[in-house]
């Protein structure tokens, strides 16, 4: 019974991971200019991996795998936004100016 209960509260974890994977790497191929694409890859890659590794921690128990993934899941959190953010600037700084709505329509880039 207990084994059933785990299931039934980790498995809609790894599935909405699984999700948010999914639709961070369509993001990744729909979106038009690199600062959309990697907001749909940070968001995605910070949420998914936090579902992912919260339903892997319910499997595991209370071990040492679970203190392990704990964690990775800490470095997770941390580093993938700060790593995002690094990119951005760093296309800001080569030049690359983000896309915006009147980009469009003129050329201008004010909002």
């Amino acid at each position: 019974m207990s084994d059933l209960i785990i299931d039934v509260l980790s498995w809609p974890l790894i599935v909405a991971g699984s999700f948010f994977y999914l639709v961070g790497s369509f993001g990744l191929w729909r979106m038009p200019d690199v600062f959309s694409r990697m907001h749909a890859a940070s968001v995605s890659d910070t949420v998914g991996a936090g579902l992912l590794i919260a339903g892997m921690m319910l499997q595991a128990g209370l071990s040492l795998v679970t203190a392990k993934l704990a964690v990775i899941l800490i470095i997770l959190i941390f580093t993938g936004p700060v790593a995002t953010h690094a990119i951005a600037r760093a296309a800001r700084y080569s030049g690359i100016e983000p896309l915006l709505h009147s980009n469009k329509e003129d050329g201008s880039s004010k909002p």
